[in-house]
């Protein structure tokens, strides 16, 4: 496989792994799991190989085994040791390694088959909840740090992208349940994660409501067309990274000024910025929520 990160630095290690630069040198001293290569001045440079290795000693650390028994095993014995726990234990933890590994690597097929095998015990949902989301927000804070880069993120994101599309798919055949809401998704301008909203239009198809899913960057004023098809909106929108934390307090009024005057109209607000702002006297037309579980609970 061509252009595979083959070289990590001793932050890279804590920041994939969560393991502290200060444990994996314990580590390496005391019981000898790593041996890195160093530079002319003496810094630790890693090999992929050493990477995946810190990856199951981390699994099997966190699952219980003490590290003076994991020292003791063969190289060729921790990835069978760290097999037989991820059959008999949580396989969320194996599953989030395994997907880091296809994005280090850009492996597609690594990507499938974690996929493909998590399905074997689980849900879309339990997958999107117990794997998915955690390893987006590592991907995160990985990226923050500069310890991917954006490909990494993007491969990763639209590989998930694509399973909720694929599950949205599926439902397209079924007949909304009768009702008068329309809930109509959209991410403001300059908003482009768009993984949550998706996930929450599947939920809504796989519960019968009738969705409209408008996708990222939408200016707020073209939403005002959709109150002349439609008796009762709920608007839902996601906040990951605009509008920017001073701006939230005015698009919040100016939506409600906007488009919600007529009477049933809601918006929903979920996403990281809110976090970031204290929102106070909100009108009472528009709700927030701190996850994707807690709405779809109230849906």
């Amino acid at each position: 496989m061509n252009n595979i990160q083959v070289n990590f630095s001793i932050k890279d290690l804590e920041n994939l792994t969560g393991i502290k630069a200060h444990t994996i040198r314990i580590w390496e001293k005391r019981y000898n799991l790593l041996s890195p290569n160093r530079s002319n001045t003496n810094i630790r440079n890693y090999s992929l190989t050493s990477f995946q290795k810190l990856l199951n000693i981390s699994y099997l650390n966190n699952n219980g085994l003490k590290i003076s028994k994991i020292a003791k095993l063969k190289e060729e014995e921790i990835p069978i040791k760290v097999k037989e726990m991820a059959s008999k234990s949580k396989i969320e933890d194996h599953a989030i390694n395994a997907l880091k590994m296809a994005m280090i690597n850009f492996d597609q097929v690594l990507f499938y088959s974690t996929y493909n095998n998590l399905l074997d015990n689980k849900t879309f949902s339990e997958i999107f909840y117990s794997v998915f989301l955690p390893l987006l927000n590592e991907i995160g804070l990985l990226w923050q740090t500069n310890t991917i880069t954006p490909a990494h993120e993007h491969f990763l994101s639209i590989h998930i992208k694509q399973k909720i599309l694929l599950n949205i798919e599926k439902l397209q055949q079924l007949e909304p349940k009768p009702s008068s809401k329309t809930f109509v998704l959209f991410l403001p301008e300059n908003e482009i994660h768009d993984i949550g909203l998706l996930f929450i239009n599947y939920q809504l198809r796989s519960k019968g409501y009738h969705t409209i899913f408008l996708g990222e960057s939408v200016p707020m004023e073209s939403l005002s067309d959709l109150l002349e098809f439609f008796d009762e909106i709920i608007f839902i929108s996601f906040f990951t990274v605009y509008p920017l934390e001073k701006d939230i307090p005015d698009y919040i009024s100016k939506f409600n000024k906007l488009l919600l005057n007529k009477e049933n109209t809601e918006l929903i607000l979920l996403g990281r910025k809110l976090l970031e702002v204290k929102l106070s006297n909100i009108p009472k037309k528009i709700s927030t929520f701190n996850s994707i579980k807690n709405l779809v609970k109230q849906l």
